[in-house]
């Protein structure tokens, strides 16, 4: 680096002119740290879309507050809200994301302030002669860049922001859709046990007629498989409980005793009309949080293409001031320039990756725009699909089965069918029931999907759940 020196004799009015010139940036350049770390702006997201409250938790005394609020939510059945509350506040994976907000407002803090200056002092001897050298510097480039780097750290920061609200609501929307699973499993284990006895039931009769010589053993046989299937689909439907739950305890962060919650008997009903969105994409441009922060992080890129631009000559200017004493020579004081010359970096290379980085986020950028309209797309025909499909069985198909068992009820009063042919007619009722619970399932997770779509980047499952061995139940007579 090639220095530059000019020196001569002080002229302390200018240096306070200069002084009184800096004290504006001197003063910006003392930030501080917020009280909040930086979690409000994920607060009133969880309040405005969800409802919600959000802690971070940063004390003992704070772990314990959480503590008891989840000790209390969980002493009751839990509710699709109540399950979504705890998995905010007891999550520890959202709670290790809640302290990268603090790391990122670290960072915004400590690109705001004022480099610090340099102080240096130095004592030659030479003979009989001594000479004190001290200086003063102050890195002048970073000063002059600071209120770019400033701008450039706030989006950065919101980005983070958005970020974090984003998992925050995707926590949500997957607890929210692991409960209706759970609960759909909870209703389906609970209806394949009635059926694994009503099956027993008929196996033992058969088993007794056969020994008395009124059925063949083809007829036993029947009756014996459909019995075997409904053990079998019964622990299918158990392994299916056991994964669900866990699912749910592991995004709700629950262990110990809290495993052992509550869950309702069956799914919410379905609602009367589902939701009409006729302006689902406009919704989703204007409120996702991932199109907020690709916006973000295109304007922070800008920001950054302008700082290369600025700093393309000058990337190390330094300004400083001089005094040296010497007890056989006048004092010497003086003022410090140093720059580099842009001798063979001309910074043709700087400027044309900054505008490729610049082009790259304006892409994806418009990809994640795009991605977002036909996420939304999918989301809203899903959950009007799932209603409609749902409506049909509870309006339709499961009636009509209801019908059916009602008429051979009858005829069986009135002797005209046997209890086998009554049996017969029960089973192939198992496939209506079980579809039909599936299918409430499948709409309240398509809503969630929908309500996650239009504020963030939804996971769309299709309902997904372990199987509950939905297949035939087994031969009908």
């Amino acid at each position: 680096m090639t220095r530059l020196n000019i020196a001569g004799r002080p002229d302390w009015a200018r240096v306070r002119t200069l002084g009184l010139a800096t004290l504006p940036l001197l003063l910006a350049g003392c930030a501080s740290l917020s009280g909040d770390g930086g979690i409000k702006p994920v607060q009133q997201a969880a309040q405005q879309h969800l409802g919600k409250t959000v802690q971070v938790v940063k004390s003992e005394a704070d772990q314990s507050a959480v503590s008891d609020r989840v000790s209390e939510l969980l002493s009751k059945p839990l509710s699709a809200d109540v399950a979504v509350q705890i998995a905010l506040l007891n999550n520890r994976g959202l709670q290790a994301s809640f302290q990268e907000l603090g790391i990122a407002e670290a960072e915004l803090v400590q690109a705001s302030r004022l480099p610090n200056p340099g102080f240096s002092i130095a004592k030659l001897r030479r003979g009989d002669e001594r000479e004190i050298e001290r200086s003063f510097s102050l890195d002048l480039a970073h000063l002059i860049a600071l209120p770019l780097i400033r701008q450039m750290e706030d989006r950065r920061f919101a980005s983070v922001q958005r970020s974090v609200s984003m998992e925050m609501l995707s926590l949500a929307a997957e607890s929210r859709k692991a409960y209706y699973a759970a609960v759909a499993v909870e209703q389906t284990v609970r209806y394949r046990r009635d059926v694994r006895a009503s099956a027993d039931a008929g196996a033992e009769l058969a088993k007794r007629l056969a020994q008395a010589g009124n059925w063949t053993k083809l007829q036993q046989a029947r009756e014996h498989g459909f019995f075997s299937e409904a053990v079998l689909n019964a622990a299918r439907a158990e392994a299916a409980r056991i994964a669900t739950r866990e699912r749910l305890t592991r995004l709700l962060g629950l262990w110990g005793q809290q495993t052992g919650f509550i869950l309702p008997d069956r799914l919410p009903e379905l609602p009367q009309e589902p939701q009409d969105r006729p302006d689902v994409e406009q919704l989703a441009i204007a409120q996702r949080l991932d199109v907020q922060a690709a916006k973000l992080q295109v304007e922070a890129t800008a920001k950054s293409l302008g700082l290369s631009k600025v700093t393309r000559f000058v990337n190390a200017l330094e300004l400083g001031y001089m005094r040296n004493s010497s007890n056989e020579a006048p004092r010497q004081t003086g003022y410090e320039i140093s720059f580099e010359i842009p001798l063979f970096d001309w910074g043709d290379a700087r400027m044309a990756r900054a505008e490729g980085v610049y082009m790259q986020s304006v892409q994806r950028a418009a990809q994640v725009a795009v991605e977002a309209r036909s996420e939304v797309r999918e989301a809203y025909l899903g959950y009007r699909s799932s209603y409609d499909i749902a409506r049909h069985y509870r309006d339709d198909i499961v009636p009509t089965a209801k019908r059916i068992s009602d008429e051979n009820v009858l005829r069986y009063n009135g002797m005209f069918i046997s209890v086998f042919e009554l049996l017969a007619d029960a089973r192939s009722q198992i496939n209506a029931v079980n579809a039909s619970i599936e299918a409430l399932r499948d709409f309240w997770v398509a809503q969630a999907d929908l309500d996650m779509a239009l504020i963030g980047k939804p996971s769309l499952s299709g309902g997904a759940a372990p199987t509950t061995a939905t297949g035939s139940a087994g031969p009908a007579h």
